[in-house]
């Protein structure tokens, strides 16, 4: 990626379970909202870029329906920002690409990476407190049996 996260910050969570929920699809997902230039006065040399995404996972039911027609039971949405410190070039690169809403994979998958790490942790207690099913394998610890 070439350049060197600054910030990270969680701005807005939203939770909910619904009563009908038993037996749900879990999606998850990740949606780049903004990319813009951000004003930093302690950095002289570089660009800094603020990232605004949105993670999102979803429960649906999986009865036997039209995939239009399947009902929500949960879902735990987190937005929030990063900023990215990158060299001006670097700067500019990335915001020429966001005009065209992508971002190459040089720029997309680091970043991916970043707000999985982050933001699993959060979704995860809020699947705690809901009782919802989490939305990654959690590891179990198994006995082993002994072949004497």
């Amino acid at each position: 990626m070439s350049g060197q996260i600054i910030g990270f910050n969680i701005t807005k969570i939203e939770a909910e379970k619904k009563e009908t929920y038993s037996k749900p699809s879990i999606n998850t997902n990740i949606e780049f909202i903004n990319v813009e230039k951000e004003q930093i006065d302690i950095i002289k040399d570089l660009e800094v870029v603020k990232i605004n995404f949105k993670f999102s996972i979803s429960y649906t039911e999986k009865e036997e329906k039209k995939e239009s027609e399947k009902k929500e039971s949960g879902k735990i949405n987190l937005e929030g920002s990063l900023l990215l410190s990158l060299e001006k070039e670097k700067a500019k690169q990335i915001q020429k690409e966001w005009k065209k809403k992508s971002l190459t994979d040089e720029f997309r998958i680091p970043l991916l990476n970043i707000i999985i790490k982050k933001c699993t942790t959060k979704a995860l207690v809020l699947q705690e407190d809901l009782n919802l099913l989490p939305h990654i394998p959690i590891p179990h610890v198994k006995t082993t049996q002994n072949s004497n």
